[in-house]
């Protein structure tokens, strides 16, 4: 059972996460499912320290640790680990922004116990790949920039990739992401990115994304910004 995959690396890189662009000099590597741990935690603050992400397969695992944080404190805790189970109720099948609630959803100064599965370690002893000797534009003149849309249902998809301005858009909607919900997901940010630039006004794409994401509850300054972002950002010219 695949709990995430890194590209161009064996090691627990978030940095590495396997996104929609991958080349034909592109390594995959798959990081299973190894041994399954239990810790007690005492929420001692409202916030744990937690950037949780999913594999869109089921599969929540832990992308970042902040410094300092209550979870940091816990050695036995890393990231990459899986999240399995909250107090004994399975979470498997959950989506991040879903298991992030209910951590935040948690009473203070009440111990809860985090069932988490860590990647299978293999290969410590294997250095990263490296490049071939050809110049770092060769080969992309040929084969173009695109995206390989790896899906849940029906085949893989090989579709033009996006813009340096789209990059640049889904970076900063990103980054909204994080500031209002304490998630970060760039393909989310990509669907939000092709939304916005299909709605002239911030109401219509308010009524988009209830109609696609209405699970996320979107506030609406959250919208608004989003709207901004894509649509407007800082430094275009009127």
């Amino acid at each position: 059972q695949i709990l995430f995959c890194t590209l161009n690396t064996h090691k627990v890189d978030m940095q590495k996460l396997l996104g929609g662009q991958i080349g034909l000099e592109d390594f995959i590597f798959a990081h299973v499912r190894g041994e399954t741990k239990e810790v007690e935690v005492t929420k001692t603050e409202d916030a744990l320290g937690l950037t949780i992400t999913d594999n869109g397969a089921g599969y929540a695992f832990i992308k970042r640790i902040k410094e300092g944080s209550i979870i940091n404190r816990l050695q036995t805790v890393c990231v990459g680990d899986s999240i399995e189970a909250i107090n004994d109720h399975t979470i498997v099948g959950c989506r991040h922004y879903e298991v992030a609630r209910m951590l935040r959803e948690l009473p203070r100064a009440q111990p809860f116990t985090l069932r988490l599965v860590q990647p299978k370690k293999a290969f410590d002893m294997i250095g990263q790949r490296t490049r071939t000797g050809k110049s770092p534009g060769e080969g992309r003149v040929a084969s173009g920039k695109e995206t390989l849309r790896l899906r849940t249902q029906g085949p893989a998809m090989l579709e033009e990739g996006p813009s340096p301005s789209e990059e640049e858009a889904a970076r900063r909607v990103d980054d909204l992401l994080e500031s209002y919900m304490g998630i970060r997901d760039s393909e989310l940010a990509s669907t939000m990115v092709e939304a916005a630039k299909g709605s002239p006004s911030v109401a219509q794409l308010a009524q988009g994304l209830d109609s696609v994401l209405g699970e996320f509850a979107f506030p609406q300054e959250f919208v608004a910004e989003v709207w901004a972002a894509v649509c407007h950002p800082k430094g275009d010219k009127e």
